[in-house]
């Protein structure tokens, strides 16, 4: 859903790429930073595969690299940026991490909060958000997707500036 916001912002569509991924490429405003989003067309825990083709095909080291996911431990509504670091027992990032031989590289961690009672973790992310979260869910797209923008742009220093707070 980030990636679709960025795509709007840069007026761009997403076309299939041999890497096993769908890719739009652009700039969200003149002068901005250059932005190569990709959506893997794999199950999430098999995405490091196309990300490291992706990686391969643009000339890019990890360390350019960007990767959105959720986060059970953040609450819902919040985000929280990173470099480098292990899986923290998400899959995706996990096989990210063994497709590249590499976890230096930058993490939007998307809060979407821990499931209620004894839910699995897979199935909570998989459902539908609710109507309170829906009701906030634009905001947070945005904020991630100016996270984003702000890491390419400016650097990641000062994109947990802006978006991490004291509270935290």
């Amino acid at each position: 859903m980030v990636l679709a916001e960025l795509a709007d912002r840069m007026s761009a569509s997403f076309k299939n790429h041999k890497a096993n991924a769908s890719v739009a490429e652009g700039r969200t405003r003149p002068g901005g930073p250059r932005l190569i989003l990709a959506k893997p067309n794999t199950y999430m825990n098999v995405s490091g595969g196309p990300i490291a083709a992706l990686l391969r095909f643009y000339s890019l080291e990890p360390a350019n690299l960007i990767v959105l996911h959720d986060e059970l431990d953040i609450d819902f509504d919040r985000i929280k940026l990173k470099f480098g670091g292990g899986h923290g027992g998400h899959n995706g990032v996990r096989d990210t991490i063994a497709a590249l031989g590499t976890g230096d590289f930058t993490r939007v961690r998307i809060g979407v909060g821990r499931p209620p009672g004894r839910q699995p973790a897979a199935d909570f992310v998989l459902k539908d958000f609710t109507g309170q979260e829906r009701t906030v869910l634009p905001n947070a797209l945005a904020d991630a997707a100016d996270a984003v923008e702000q890491i390419a742009g400016e650097g990641l220093v000062a994109a947990q500036l802006r978006f991490h707070t004291a509270a935290d």
